[in-house]
C-alpha cells in the first residue's frame, strides 16, 4: 500500500482472480479482499465496505491500471446496488469470464475442461428479465439491498427489466408500505402480469394479487402461478429448450423422463417429438399449472413425487432425460437411478457450475459419457451462468460399472467381516498376503493409511477385478503406536497405560478398483476415553485370551470388560470399520451399495446414520 493510499484508507490492491458472487479478488496481508467493480489483472484503489475476521469486502474508488476489458456501466445504480456485477465489463469477455467459472467447476471434479464450450451469448444484454422481487425499504420505496454493505438502496429503474417491469414500477413506486416486498412477473409474449402481494392501497393502479399469470413459449402458452418457478430470460429460455431437443436426438420413439418439471415448460416442449412423456413434480403449485399446461398433448403424464423415489422404479428404462434440479443439484437417490437405469441420452441443466460438477462426477462412473457441457448466458450482465450438459450411455462402460460393484474385503479381521454382514452388503474375503513391518512414518495417522494401502494392492495384485477394501487401524496414545500385543506382560502394560486416560484411534482405508487400478485412501479419527478399571479387571481380561488380536490390547464391543468410558467421533471406527469413512470412499470411487433396511449403526456418529439411511433407499 502506498503512503497517499494508506493516508486516505484505501488499499491499493492488484486483482488476480474471480470470487463466488462475480467480484474480483485480491489479498491484503493475510486476508482474501472481494472487490466489487473489479476486473482480474487490473490496479485499483479499493474502498473497505466491511471486514470480517479472514475476509475484507472492498468497492473500486479509482482504477490506477485499467484492464481493456473496462467499459462505463450505464446504470446509475452499478456501485450501490450490486445486482449487476459485470457492468463494467465488456460483454465478450463477461462471456469469456463465464466459461472460466464453468472450466474451473469442472477441473475441480475432474472433467475435462476441454468439454466446455464457449458461451452461447444472450441475444438482449438489457431488458431481459421477465421477474423481479423488490425489497421495499422506507416510505414505500421499491429497491434492492447492496450484497455488500447490505443497505437497502431505491432504484426508479432497473436496466436489466423488461420495459414494462419498469413502468409497473414507476406506478408503485412510494406506494408499498404495506408489505416488505414485491414481486412482479410479467409475460413478455403475452402482456399479461402478476403482482404479488395483493397491494390494498388506493394509491397503487395496477392490479395485484394474481393467483396465476401466462407467457408463451415456441407457440405454447404455460400458466404460472405466483409460488411455480419458470425462467427469467423468455427468449434465452426458448433457446434453451431447442437445445434440449436437438441433444436428446428425439426420433419420436423415445420415451422421455422431465425430472424436477416445475410447470411442465420440457415437458410440452418435447411431447410432438417423443412417443412419451413423464413429468415428474413434487410442488404442489407447480403440479396444478403442469395439469394445465399439458392440455391437448395425450402422450404427457404429469406424477406428483420426489424424483429419487420415483426415477429408480419407472416400470420403463426411459430413452431420455432431462434433469433440471434446484440451485443445490440432484438428490443422491435420483443420480443413484441413472447409474443404474441409465437412459441412452441425459441432459442435465444446471444454474450452478459446482453442483453440476459434483453431480456429473457421480454420473461419470457409471456407464455414462459426458460429451458436452454447454454454457448458456442467461444472465447477462451477471456472474449467473446457466450450463447443458449433455451425456450418452455407453456399454462397455456398463460392464466396468457393474465389476466395481462387486466388493472384495482385504482383511482377516472377523470384526470388520461382521460390521459388512451386518450392514447387508455382499462381499468376499480375500486376506492380504503382506506382514504388517514397522513404518518409515511415525505419525499414526500416515502408518493407518501406509498399512491400508499395502492390504489393498497386495489383494489388487491377486485379483482381476471388483473393488478392493483394505483398512487398518491403530491405537495411538500421543505419538505412540500401540500395536497389537505379542505377550501378556504387554497387554497388561498397554491397558494401565490407557486406564483413565484419553487417547486416539485412527482407521486407515484404501479402496482400488483391481481393474483400471484406480485408487482412494481415507482416515477416520476417534478419541476414546477409557474408564478407571482395575488390575484385577486387567488380569481377566487378558487371561481371556481377547486382548491378543486388538490394537492397544482392548475390544470396545467387549460386554464383560467394557473398557471405554467415552467415545467421541465413530464407534464403529473404535471396532475396526468406520462406515461413513467406507461410504464416502465407495462414493468417491463409484461404488453404490444397498444396505439392509434393517441394520442401525451402532453409536452416536451422525455421518454413519445419513450415510446409512441414503444407502438403504436406493
Amino acid at each position: 500500500m502506498t503512503y497517499a493510499a494508506e493516508k486516505s484508507g484505501l488499499l491499493a490492491l492488484k486483482l488476480a482472480g474471480t470470487g463466488p458472487f462475480g467480484e474480483a479478488l485480491a489479498q491484503h496481508d493475510v486476508r482474501r479482499v472481494s472487490v466489487f467493480g473489479g476486473i482480474p489483472g487490473e490496479d485499483v484503489l479499493a474502498g473497505v465496505v466491511r471486514q470480517r475476521r479472514k475476509r475484507i469486502l472492498a468497492r473500486v474508488v479509482e482504477v490506477t491500471n485499467a484492464s481493456p476489458e473496462r467499459v462505463e456501466p450505464p446504470c446509475p445504480y452499478f456501485v450501490s446496488c450490486t445486482g449487476c456485477q459485470w457492468q463494467h465489463i465488456r460483454y465478450e469477455y463477461q462471456l469469456e469470464l463465464k466459461r472460466g467459472i464453468v472450466q474451473e467447476a469442472m477441473q475441480e471434479a475432474g472433467i475435462p475442461v476441454s468439454l466446455v464450450s464457449p458461451v452461447v451469448p444472450a441475444p438482449q444484454m438489457f431488458g431481459y428479465r421477465n421477474h423481479m422481487r423488490f425489497t421495499v425499504g422506507p416510505g414505500g420505496n421499491l429497491g434492492f439491498v447492496n450484497w455488500q454493505s447490505r443497505r437497502f438502496v431505491s432504484v426508479n429503474q432497473c436496466l436489466l427489466m423488461h420495459p414494462w417491469i419498469n413502468q409497473a414500477l414507476s406506478q408503485l413506486q412510494g406506494r408499498c408500505g404495506e408489505t416488505t416486498q414485491v414481486s412482479i412477473r410479467y409475460g413478455v409474449n403475452t402482456g399479461q402480469w402478476l403482482i404479488q402481494p395483493t397491494l390494498s392501497s388506493s394509491q397503487v393502479s395496477l392490479q395485484s394479487g394474481q393467483k396465476h399469470y401466462e407467457e408463451a413459449l415456441a407457440g405454447r402458452r404455460f400458466r404460472i402461478s405466483a409460488a411455480s418457478f419458470f425462467q427469467v430470460n423468455t427468449v434465452q429460455a426458448e433457446h434453451v429448450a431447442q437445445l434440449v431437443r436437438q441433444r436428446l436426438g428425439l426420433t419420436g420413439r423415445e420415451l422421455v423422463v422431465d425430472a424436477y418439471a416445475g410447470v411442465g415448460t420440457f415437458a410440452v416442449l418435447l411431447a410432438p417429438f417423443a412417443r412419451k412423456v413423464i413429468a415428474i413434480e413434487e410442488a404442489p403449485s407447480a403440479i396444478r399449472d403442469a395439469q394445465i399446461n399439458i392440455q391437448g398433448l395425450d402422450n404427457v403424464e404429469v406424477v406428483e413425487a420426489k424424483t429419487e423415489h420415483l426415477l429408480g422404479v419407472l416400470p420403463e428404462r426411459p430413452d431420455a432425460l432431462v434433469l433440471d434440479p434446484p440451485r443445490s443439484g440432484c438428490q443422491f437417490q435420483a443420480l443413484q437411478a441413472v447409474l443404474f437405469r441409465p437412459p441412452q441420452r441425459v441432459v442435465y441443466v444446471s444454474c450452478n457450475p459446482q453442483a453440476l460438477a459434483r453431480d456429473l462426477r457421480i454420473l461419470l462412473h457409471g456407464p455414462l459419457v459426458l460429451e458436452e457441457v454447454l454454457p448458456i448466458d442467461l444472465f447477462p450482465q451477471t456472474h449467473h451462468v446457466e450450463c447443458l450438459a449433455t451425456l450418452s450411455y455407453n456399454p462397455e462402460k456398463e460392464q466396468a460399472f457393474q465389476s466395481r460393484q462387486q466388493l472384495i474385503l482385504a482383511s482377516g479381521s472377523p470384526r470388520r467381516q461382521e460390521i459388512m454382514a451386518e450392514m447387508g452388503l455382499s462381499f468376499r474375503v480375500v486376506p492380504p498376503q503382506v506382514a504388517e513391518t514397522a513404518s518409515l512414518s511415525t505419525d499414526p495417522v500416515a502408518v493407518a493409511r501406509e498399512r491400508a494401502l499395502q492390504k489393498a494392492r497386495s489383494v489388487a495384485s491377486m485379483v482381476r477385478e471388483g473393488m478392493v477394501i483394505g483398512a487398518d487401524t491403530v491405537v495411538a496414545d500421543g505419538d505412540v503406536i500401540l500395536e497389537k500385543p505379542a505377550s501378556e506382560e504387554e497387554a497388561h502394560a498397554f491397558l494401565r497405560r490407557l486406564r483413565g486416560k484419553e487417547h486416539r484411534v485412527i482407521t486407515g482405508l484404501a479402496l482400488i478398483d483391481a481393474a483400471s487400478g484406480e485408487e482412494v485412501t481415507g482416515r477416520c479419527i476417534s478419541r476414546v476415553l477409557m474408564r478407571e478399571y482395575s488390575d484385577a479387571e486387567i488380569a481377566a481380561y487378558v487371561a481371556s485370551g481377547d486382548a491378543w488380536d486388538k490394537a492397544g490390547g482392548y475390544a470396545i464391543q467387549d460386554k464383560q470388560f467394557h473398557p471405554v468410558a467415552q467415545v467421541t467421533g465413530c464407534y464403529l471406527n473404535v471396532v475396526g470399520l468406520p462406515v461413513c469413512t467406507l461410504l464416502r470412499l465407495m462414493r468417491r470411487m463409484g461404488v453404490y451399495p444397498t444396505l439392509d433396511r434393517r441394520w442401525v449403526p451402532p453409536g452416536d456418529c451422525p455421518d454413519c446414520h445419513r450415510l446409512a439411511r441414503q444407502a438403504q433407499r436406493k
